[in-house]
């Protein structure tokens, strides 16, 4: 099992979420956060005075899946959410021990 963790822009979510549940992703976990990347924020002016944004927002989905499914799920979210800006955001992929669902006691795979 693995734990695959994106960091997106916002106004993608919709998207995300479309092109997992069309490869069978059901559940996932979305946290807003704010931080920055090689290009250190922008500036903004607001009238006429300029500002400089050092943490732009962005959302932070992480979802559990089987390792067979791993790649899979990269792809689609790197598809749903490449604009070819800068600031698109990463992908992580981490080992996942164990999973166990609460509410019946299924462990691993079956929690998922």
């Amino acid at each position: 099992m693995k734990i695959v963790m994106a960091i997106i822009k916002p106004f993608k979510l919709e998207e995300v979420r479309d092109a997992l549940t069309g490869i069978g992703v059901h559940g996932l976990t979305v946290t807003e956060v704010k931080g920055y990347g090689r290009q250190k924020g922008h500036t903004e002016i607001y009238r006429g005075a300029e500002y400089a944004v050092s943490f732009l927002p962005k959302l932070k989905i992480e979802v559990a899946v089987a390792s067979d499914l791993t790649s899979s799920v990269v792809d689609a979210i790197a598809g749903a959410a490449r604009t070819g800006q800068i600031g698109d955001g990463k992908i992580f992929v981490m080992p996942l021990e164990k999973a166990v669902r609460i509410r019946t006691g299924e462990t691993d795979a079956d929690a998922l």
